[in-house]
């Protein structure tokens, strides 16, 4: 049984048969080619769209620099409040702050990540994170948004961004976005803070 032809594919096999006859093209048979090409084109870009995959991230700034954090591992964001220093702790502890009744420990990931001090910073914002029994407030300098990046979009890490850097990223964008892997974070070892009381 021979299936039927709609009017796209009769179009399409009309502009085919054109194109291999460029020297007998009139006016309205060009016009059809470019209206067949485009309604392919758009139909191609759409198909294309609808296959491709998303993930959903909060982008802030930190040191001069984009950082994303896939939005499933935020619980909140929160403005800097009174913050409360931990002596005997790793330097990329900044402290403890009070949110609504719960402690939580807050890293300044300028110091985790070793990145350079570039002048002054308005660290205003707390971005609180978590991932299981896992939770705690990151520093920012300011919050960008929310937004969707595409997954193939992501491109490895730099290769300027060695050590401790490439270890926690999930990948970079075209446009130098700075994508963290919250995952690898949230379970490193260092984060936890053992208190060894005498007894």
């Amino acid at each position: 049984m021979k299936k039927k032809k709609n009017q796209s594919d009769r179009a399409f096999e009309k502009s085919e048969s054109i194109i291999a006859k460029p020297f007998e093209d009139t006016p309205e048979e060009k016009r059809t080619v470019l209206r067949s090409r485009a309604k392919r084109l758009s139909q191609e870009i759409e198909s294309k769209g609808r296959d491709e995959e998303y993930f959903e991230v909060l982008e802030f700034l930190l040191a001069h620099e984009t950082y994303a954090i896939e939005t499933p591992f935020i619980r909140e964001v929160y403005p800097m409040t009174e913050i409360t220093p931990l002596s005997c702790t790793p330097a990329f502890v900044f402290g403890l702050v009070n949110i609504r009744g719960q402690i939580l420990t807050v890293i300044d990931m300028k110091k985790f990540f070793d990145l350079p001090e570039r002048g002054i910073t308005n660290l205003n914002k707390i971005i609180v994170v978590r991932k299981d029994a896992m939770e705690l407030g990151i520093l920012a300098n300011e919050i960008i948004g929310i937004r969707n990046i595409p997954v193939n979009g992501l491109q490895p890490p730099l290769s300027t961004l060695t050590g401790i850097h490439a270890e926690y990223l999930k990948g970079v964008t075209g446009e130098r976005l700075i994508v963290l892997d919250m995952e690898r974070f949230l379970t490193d070892r260092r984060l936890i803070v053992n208190e060894e009381v005498e007894t």
